[in-house]
């Protein structure tokens, strides 16, 4: 099926073929028709499943309507400044980017293009502003700096007619609720809204059922054929022998490319800074870097230059890169549904791929916790030299102070050997 049957205009039908989408993938071929008609739309997209052609195409094609409407009638009154007529919100700085780079990619052979507006927070507004001086017809953005340039009279979004969260469960995973309730505040009653989540827990349910309008249902990641061709495998170790573990796991399997989730900016800095020193080409990804740096960083992985990026989830959620072979949960996610995206980053578009995590005595528990939420049970795999032996920590909840205090039961304390045995692994990480 070509993507001009979906009624697309043929200069963004040639542009979909010339990014590589030689049919349209599932998510579009349900989604871009039901998009073109007005209706409100729920998806549920996997990463990598061509979720964002399947908004962007649709969005494009009206917006252009929209304007050679205006143009043919010879309307006078030009859209009031600093209004946009469609409205993106992304979670992250890397996914708004990227969206906006692939619908600058699907404008190339549209003779007279919609202006669009790219916007998030980690770089300086002032530009941002100056740009919106000339209105925009499309925003994308991410929900903290949407709000800043409204609070400076930068933009009004009070005509937005198409409004589309990107990766709804991510916007209220990363504690955007507030921002999300008061930019729907701002715009129009009358709106066709589009939500595209990977996963839906209850608040996300809540939010579609709040704001959407008799929606057409696609569930087109549930779809066997659609699934991404990941290998999901949970190594035993302790937490000492992770950094060794990964040192020997990138060298036996022989990966390009490995994206590597840990917990915070300092784990990040630590793991990566180890990896160097170990020859191991390794950078940090994190929030603390500048925008530029994020963007070197990440040129850099794509190409190769660097064989390990050691990744903060903030940080990599917009990581797209194509042909990743493998993810590593060095620090395991929060929750089921971080879980879901971390492992997303491979096996996109059609390629396989294998996503690792390390899996110690104290996080057992929050593993198995993940499995059971995702249906899932990962058999755990002992690697030769890396064998753990550390013991989980005694469940003190039903015990009195006096007994906490004495470490709960006779032998759940950590003798002085196991201690100094302990600590030279973790020394040796």
């Amino acid at each position: 099926m070509p993507f001009s049957s979906l009624g697309l205009l043929p200069s963004l039908a040639r542009a979909a073929s010339d990014m590589g989408f030689l049919a349209p993938t599932p998510v579009q071929s349900a989604a871009i028709p039901a998009i073109l008609r007005g209706a409100d739309v729920l998806a549920s997209a996997q990463t990598g499943s061509g979720k964002t052609a399947a908004f962007a195409l649709p969005l494009l094609q009206m917006v252009l309507q929209e304007k050679q409407e205006k143009y043919s009638m010879q309307v006078s009154a030009p859209r009031r400044q600093r209004q946009a007529c469609a409205l993106i919100l992304a979670p992250t700085r890397e996914l708004a980017a990227q969206a906006g780079a692939n619908m600058e990619s699907l404008m190339r052979h549209v003779p007279h293009p919609p202006k669009i507006a790219v916007l998030f927070g980690g770089v300086s507004i002032n530009p941002q502003m100056m740009a919106l001086r000339g209105g925009a017809d499309i925003v994308v953005a991410t929900p903290g700096r949407l709000l800043d340039l409204i609070d400076h009279n930068a933009l009004a979004i009070s005509s937005v007619s198409m409004l589309v969260l990107d990766e709804a469960d991510r916007l209220l995973d990363m504690g955007f609720a507030d921002e999300l309730g008061r930019i729907l505040s701002l715009l129009p009653a009358q709106r066709q809204t589009l939500l595209f989540s990977a996963t839906f827990p209850p608040a996300v349910a809540a939010l579609a059922e709040s704001i959407l309008r008799d929606p057409v249902r696609i569930e087109a990641a549930d779809a066997e054929h659609e699934r991404p061709d990941i290998a999901e495998r949970a190594i035993a170790v302790d937490a000492g022998r992770r950094t060794q573990l990964l040192r020997h796991l990138i060298g036996q399997e022989k990966w390009e490319r490995t994206l590597v989730f840990v917990a915070s900016k300092y784990a990040a800095d630590l793991v990566a800074d180890k990896l160097r020193r170990a020859g191991i080409d390794a950078g940090a990804f994190h929030g603390d870097l500048s925008q530029g740096a994020r963007t070197q960083l990440l040129a850099e992985f794509k190409n190769t230059k660097l064989r390990v990026l050691v990744a903060t989830d903030v940080a990599a959620r917009g990581i797209d890169i194509a042909q990743l072979p493998a993810v590593v949960n060095y620090d395991l996610p929060r929750s089921t549904v971080e879980y879901t995206h971390r492992i997303g980053r491979t096996g996109r578009a059609g390629a396989s791929g294998v996503a690792v995590s390390f899996v110690s005595a104290d996080t057992e528990a929050h593993f198995r916790l993940i499995e059971k939420r995702r249906q899932t049970q990962i058999p755990r795999e002992r690697i030769a030299g890396f064998e753990p032996v550390d013991q989980p920590r005694p469940d003190l909840s039903g015990l009195s102070a006096e007994e906490k205090a004495k470490g709960g039961v006779k032998g759940a304390r950590m003798s002085k050997k196991d201690k100094l045995r302990a600590a030279a692994q973790k020394s040796g990480g």
